[in-house]
């Protein structure tokens, strides 16, 4: 049995509430050797479709604890790093970037520009960025057959609470496109709409889809079977995470002055994260943004035990001591630690001859490289998935907008061009 790869699992509640649910890849899904979709009509198939996430975190980073101290295949993980073990072999560190369009105008604090440059490479232009974000450029070439064009996803909310704090996709000339920061929202807009009944998860969206299962399941090999079973057994979980939430969480946001706030946003990071490795593997989209954090970040941290002060305020209170950059080295190891999770999720998906992440190319960022001075050259930044050399280390010159013509025209197939403002040459040591 061949099997369309967008193929959605369907039901309808008894108020009329439609759920839909996208299917993993399935081994029906391809030909026979797993290196394209199988389609009888096209002459060796269709190519298995790349996918595009960019992850951001806020402020900088403590440079002696992140950045490895050597080059090349043998380097070794630094601290901060160090989570990205079990991943390390699709991931390549490239240290010494450049932020030029940061530098373009005077305006803002250095955050705002910092952010503005790194997703558009265009300058802040008082309220928000003056072109659309590297996401949105490349979602007008790769997302036309998606059912979501793209994603923007965020987890931690506390913010100075203007434009460019708050978002980094931008559709153009200060037309910010907020991301959705609340788990039980973005499972409802990726599942299907709301019916009461399963929005406060006293019954599973699974229990209206049972009639397209038990049609399905039979015509599919006992490999697929298991797949499916153990992808509505995913979705299952994250429905049980989601109600293990506070029932207000995303209502009564709290204010970034407010010591109290003891959110888990680890908790909230890892459902955000398998809600869009559900999305990317059901083919709902193929590009995404990932807010962890906000621009010029106010969020506490009291699962590592930092509740006394923001992230802000740890940049920039006596930053160079060994007492707080060790602190900063704790928080931006968590920021990785959050990163090799999605990374680590994406490789356990099988699809065709490889895995999901074998099929996408991920850019990490931080808005300055180290934090207190709000330095945006000599960043440090993390590329990771398929198509690229992993594994390593690199010290360059380049910009960013040099990493992002590089990916997009050698690795997804998708020229560039000078769409991207500040991309000039592509950085043969990537690929």
């Amino acid at each position: 049995m061949k099997l369309d790869r967008r193929k959605f699992l369907r039901g309808i509640s008894a108020s009329g509430a439609l759920v839909r649910i996208g299917l993993p890849p399935l081994a029906a899904m391809f030909n026979f050797n797993g290196t394209a979709y199988a389609a009888p009509a096209r002459k060796g198939g269709e190519a298995i479709e790349s996918r595009f996430l960019v992850w951001f975190n806020g402020n900088g980073i403590p440079e002696r604890y992140w950045i490895p101290e050597t080059t090349g295949p043998s380097f070794e993980l630094s601290p901060c790093l160090a989570p990205l073990e079990p991943v390390k072999d699709y991931v390549h560190v490239i240290s010494g970037i450049d932020n030029i369009a940061a530098r373009l105008n005077g305006q803002g604090n250095g955050h705002f520009t910092a952010l503005c440059g790194l997703m558009t490479g265009t300058a802040y232009t008082g309220r928000g960025a003056s072109g659309p974000s590297i996401d949105q450029i490349l979602a007008a070439k790769m997302g036309a057959k998606s059912r979501f064009h793209s994603l923007q996803i965020g987890v931690a909310q506390e913010s100075h609470g203007e434009n460019v704090h708050r978002n980094m996709s931008w559709a153009g000339y200060d037309r910010a496109l907020p991301p959705e920061m609340i788990p039980q929202n973005l499972f409802d807009r990726l599942f299907g709409r709301k019916d009461q009944t399963w929005v406060d998860r006293k019954e599973s969206i699974l229990d209206l889809i049972g009639g397209d299962v038990a049609e399905l399941k039979p015509a599919l090999g006992h490999e697929d079977q298991q797949r499916l079973d153990e992808h509505l057994s995913s979705v299952r979980d994250l429905e049980r995470a989601i109600a293990s939430l506070p029932p207000d969480y995303g209502k009564n946001l709290k204010e970034p002055e407010d010591i109290a706030d003891l959110t888990d946003y680890p908790k909230i990071a890892k459902i955000q994260s398998d809600l869009l490795v559900q999305a990317f593997a059901t083919k709902q989209t193929r590009v995404a943004s990932y807010m962890l954090t906000k621009c010029q970040s106010l969020t506490r941290f009291p699962w590592l035990g930092l509740s006394a002060n923001r992230h802000h305020d740890y940049t920039h209170n006596n930053a160079g001591s060994p007492e707080q950059q060790r602190i900063l080295r704790d928080i931006t190891r968590w920021h990785v630690e959050e990163f090799s999770y999605f990374l680590q999720r994406m490789k356990s998906v099988p699809e065709g001859d490889g895995n999901l992440l074998d099929h996408t190319s991920c850019v990490y960022l931080h808005e300055h490289a180290e934090a207190n001075p709000h330095k945006c050259n000599g960043l440090a930044m993390l590329v990771a998935g398929g198509g690229i050399k992993g594994g390593t280390h690199t010290k360059s010159h380049n910009s960013v907008g040099d990493v992002y013509l590089t990916l997009a025209d050698e690795v997804l197939k998708t020229p560039l061009g000078k769409e991207f403002p500040t991309a000039e040459e592509k950085m043969s040591e990537l690929i």
